[in-house]
């Protein structure tokens, strides 16, 4: 019992003796000044760690020798070794993660088991022709169907507010005239039977 005693009060005070730094820094892309958010910072088999802000920022607690593991899917892991007997009680550093490229084999999805039950299936295969398809969908009545079904285009709607501007312009000061009851109108009107003018000409 008093050698289980020494031995871990000899382990409890090599543990106190590291000194507490307070380690922080921010991760950026390794091709690119961007900074990565969500990294996975911790320090394994301790239960210490935290991960990388919206700008890349991060902050944690670690003692002297610790290894400090960066983890981030698409991106290589990097691990980082907090240097011992330093003399202040902070750490910052500025970490690049270059991307993690892993290459597949091809891989052939086919829907059927075997080639030659592949092959069948398209030989016997009833293809209809896209000729006809596209004759009854250009069809009279199927282009009326699809108009009257339509909504109005950018042009069309900018037509109708227009219009809309030009008659509340024209109310603006007083109600709208009826070309009917214009004596202008009438006269000219007259003089175009008089001149023949609405006269059918071959």
């Amino acid at each position: 019992m008093g050698f289980l005693f020494i031995s871990f009060s000899a382990t409890a005070q090599d543990q106190g003796e590291k000194k507490v730094i307070q380690l922080s820094g921010i991760i950026l892309n390794a091709d690119s000044t961007d900074a990565v958010a969500g990294v996975n910072i911790y320090v394994p088999k301790k239960g210490r760690g935290t991960s990388s802000g919206r700008f890349g920022y991060f902050s944690m607690p670690v003692l002297e020798g610790d290894s400090v593991v960066f983890s981030f899917i698409g991106l290589k892991r990097q691990t980082f070794k907090v240097p011992e007997n330093v003399e202040e009680d902070r750490v910052s550093l500025i970490l690049t993660m270059e991307v993690d490229e892993i290459a597949l084999a091809e891989i052939e999805v086919m829907p059927y088991p075997t080639e030659e039950e592949f092959k069948q299936a398209v030989i016997a295969m009833n293809v209809v022709d896209p000729m006809s398809i596209s004759r009854a969908n250009m069809s009279p009545e199927m282009l009326l169907r699809w108009a009257e079904s339509m909504p109005a285009s950018g042009n069309e709607n900018f037509r109708y507010f227009q219009q809309g501007q030009m008659l509340q312009n024209q109310d603006l000061y007083g109600p709208r005239p009826l070309r009917i009851l214009d004596p202008f109108a009438w006269s000219q009107f007259i003089r175009s039977i008089k001149r023949g003018d609405l006269k059918r000409r071959d």
